[in-house]
């Protein structure tokens, strides 16, 4: 089966690009699972909502799963691709460059609060081609908002030196593999000592973190879909569900089921 590629053109085929005058617009875009949006950039931000499904983006040598209720910003004219790893509703909002909510060009997945959530649903009953007063002044409320929202840790760098690509495309591949960084030096053509120096130097965190954030981020969509968290920790390589659930609170500030409650 064919995956669907998802053009630039029709991933914004209901969005006005956002001016000085008008800073911020909405578009609406429903994508089926393995729908994949190739890699571009824009001159505006992008502040993507996904009201349902999961997605994943890779931009900047790093790539950020995006849970239900969750959303990523994406800074002007960072390259950037999009998976779509559950059919998704996913909500865009474009932010003129003069108006964008964090500085520098790092995405951040952002908790989206119940103030947000609310604007963004209503701004959505708008007419999006017509400009009025009331959107004008909802645009300006979500612009204040989005800065407010917290962030959450969902990132997975990606190394550059090929004997750690290596190492990282396995593991991305397999979560689960319990390897030790000894044993993945005797596979990628590298001594133990070199990937621990390389994991710090590229990675800025050691083999085991990584290995940890990648796992994390493969229990999104499993968690999203349903899956039991006692499959989800089997799967990942946990000892037990408790272990699992204990690492995700640790990280994330509360448990697997309140971080991924689907609140209509």
């Amino acid at each position: 089966m064919a995956i669907p590629i998802v053009t630039h053109t029709q991933f914004n085929w209901d969005c006005d690009y956002p001016t000085p005058e008008r800073p911020l617009t909405m578009s609406g875009r429903d994508l089926p699972a393995d729908a994949h949006l190739l890699s571009h950039h824009h001159p505006w931000g992008q502040f993507t909502y996904a009201v349902q499904g999961v997605m994943r983006v890779t931009a900047n040598n790093s790539s950020w799963i995006v849970p239900p209720q969750r959303a990523i910003w994406i800074a002007p004219d960072v390259v950037h691709a999009v998976t779509v790893l559950e059919p998704s509703r996913l909500r865009p909002l474009c932010v003129h460059a003069s108006r964008s909510p964090f500085p520098g060009e790092e995405c951040k997945v952002l908790e989206v609060s119940n103030l947000l959530r609310e604007l963004i649903a209503t701004l959505e009953q708008h007419d999006q081609h017509e400009q009025s007063g009331r959107e004008r002044l909802l645009g300006e409320m979500i612009l204040d908002e989005l800065p407010r929202c917290a962030v959450r840790p969902i990132r997975v760098p990606l190394p550059a030196d090929k004997r750690l690509k290596s190492l990282c495309d396995a593991l991305i591949a397999d979560p689960g593999a319990e390897l030790t960084l000894r044993q993945w030096a005797g596979q990628v053509g590298a001594s133990d000592r070199t990937l621990t120096r390389l994991f710090e130097r590229e990675l800025g965190m050691s083999f085991v973190q990584w290995r940890q954030q990648v796992r994390l981020a493969h229990a999104a969509p499993l968690i999203a879909r349903g899956v039991p968290l006692s499959q989800v920790a089997a799967e990942l390589g946990y000892a037990s569900q408790s272990a699992f659930s204990a690492m995700f609170k640790k990280t994330f500030g509360n448990s697997p089921s309140a971080f991924f409650d689907q609140r209509s």
